[in-house]
């Protein structure tokens, strides 16, 4: 069975087949170790001459990336911990988001920086965050974070071989092991598509259902914590939910969400980083914006504002999880 890992090796592959601008940077990604969670296993064999091993210096790496993108490459950085990409912030936020508008739309940066972020493994507070939150505000910087439905290989090729602009792809830890689900295949849902290739939204209804009663927005690993919690609110509790997947996190695609609120008027938002200025305050507050007084409800879930912990019975605690879910929807509605 493919998995998200899979999915999203065998797209870096077909990259470098397809496009020869195409080269992958990071630290030990290299055969036989093939990075810290083997994205890129079996590529360096494959296409030794654009496989290329780096110093430990994340803004090194992005910095001369960014470099090989205005020269018309097409580069991928693996930067090893999400929690890294602080050591590189500067080259995003103030250089490859910027050079479009600097230099009056005669370049562009083609850069993909893929990085896996997310707890329960244990890793402890500097190995385990989420952190995109930090990036998701900047002007020309792309967010996207696969999820395990359709195609999550496919979003990256996209952005490799098609993107113009500098892209973080966010690639949640727990879902590398994921099995990818084809949409038509799932049994208990039924799933609308919307927006582009490049980043599609998904919403999952529960098939022969009473109209839903609340729209729950998650995204990455999150979402598949949400599919599971709306099987059990349906199903135990004969709660009917809504649940809509963004793949782009920024810019933000605020159309199916409002979509689903219209139905609903109630919304609770699910991310992994900490509650404080997230994601999911940023999607209540437009969807506020959009909706006035036919937004009835919403609710926040996140981690808490503390660090994460390497017990795994305190990291528990401290991200949310699927009970979480539980207790959020059934005080919703």
């Amino acid at each position: 069975m493919d998995t998200v890992l899979s999915s999203l090796n065998s797209a870096l592959s077909r990259a470098l087949a397809d496009d020869p601008r195409v080269l992958l940077l990071g630290e030990d990604i290299l055969d036989p170790y093939g990075g810290a969670f083997k994205v890129t296993r079996g590529l360096s064999t494959q296409f030794p001459d654009r496989v290329l091993t780096t110093p430990i210096s994340e803004a090194g790496i992005v910095g001369m990336a960014a470099g090989m993108a205005l020269r018309g490459l097409r580069p991928v950085v693996e930067i090893m911990f999400g929690d890294f990409l602080t050591l590189a912030a500067d080259q995003l936020v103030n250089h490859a988001a910027k050079f479009r508008w600097m230099y009056n739309e005669q370049v562009r940066v083609p850069l993909v920086v893929r990085t896996p972020m997310g707890g329960r493994r244990g890793y402890g507070p500097t190995h385990s965050q989420s952190l995109e939150k930090i990036f998701l505000g900047v002007p020309g910087l792309q967010v996207l974070a696969p999820c395990a439905l359709d195609d999550p290989g496919g979003l990256l090729y996209q952005a490799v071989t098609l993107g113009e602009d500098p892209t973080l792809f966010i690639e949640n830890k727990l879902l590398y092991l994921a099995p990818v689900l084809d949409p038509a295949g799932l049994p208990d849902f039924e799933v609308r598509r919307s927006g582009p290739q490049s980043g599609p939204t998904y919403t999952l209804s529960i098939r022969s259902a009473p109209p839903p009663g609340l729209t729950l927005a998650a995204y990455g690993h999150m979402s598949e914590l949400a599919r599971q919690a709306a099987l059990r609110l349906a199903y135990e509790h004969e709660l009917f939910i809504e649940l809509v997947i963004p793949t782009r996190l920024a810019p933000l695609d605020l159309d199916p969400l409002l979509d689903s609120l219209r139905r609903t008027g109630r919304l609770l938002v699910a991310e992994e980083g900490s509650l404080a200025f997230g994601w999911g305050a940023e999607v209540l507050a437009r969807c506020a914006e959009s909706l006035g007084p036919r937004l009835i409800k919403s609710y926040r879930l996140a981690a808490r504002d503390l660090p994460i912990p390497a017990s795994g019975a305190l990291e528990e605690i401290i991200l949310p999880g699927e009970e979480d879910l539980l207790r959020a929807a059934k005080m919703m509605v």
